[in-house]
């Protein structure tokens, strides 16, 4: 595990939370599953504690801790992405609670948030260009999911 690692509080779906995004994110995998030694206040002995694995080579871990925390859309994951293809595989594989989807914001199925964001926007975005980056900025804040073409229309003017 990395020096600074994130860990993600869960009630009982560390596994299968971990196992989805390691089947999804190209590079990743579950480095350990750790069993409870003994019961603790949500849980028992020998069930899933927590589960270590690793997001494109990026240290994670996953705590079953009980139902008291969740996510909130002050933390999300970001995908840096190459292209519209990948946008919207992520997008599809993602986007669980739709009333949720804002400018390339979606919500996993485990209530995490996520930023599904071609590189692309990010360059246009720090365009040297203010009017071009301006055109960007307001494409980009009337979309749900991240439409390349349709920023770069905008770039254009």
């Amino acid at each position: 595990m990395d020096k600074v690692s994130t860990w993600l509080w869960c009630n009982r779906d560390a596994e299968a939370m971990a196992a989805f995004y390691t089947g999804l994110i190209p590079d990743s995998r579950i480095v350990e599953v750790v069993r409870s030694p003994a019961d603790y206040p949500n849980g028992k002995a020998g069930d899933v504690l927590t589960v270590e694995f690793t997001l494109a080579g990026r240290s994670f871990c996953a705590l079953n801790g009980g139902p008291e925390f969740t996510f909130s859309e002050a933390i999300s994951l970001q995908i840096s992405c190459e292209d519209q293809a990948e946008v919207d595989r992520y997008w599809h594989a993602l986007s669980a609670h739709p009333g949720n989807e804002q400018c390339g914001w979606v919500k996993d199925r485990y209530g995490l948030s996520w930023q599904i964001v071609p590189r692309r926007l990010t360059q246009l975005i720090a365009d040297r260009d203010r009017a071009r980056s301006k055109r960007v900025m307001e494409a980009m804040m009337s979309m749900k999911k991240i439409d390349l073409a349709e920023l770069e229309r905008a770039a254009q003017g």
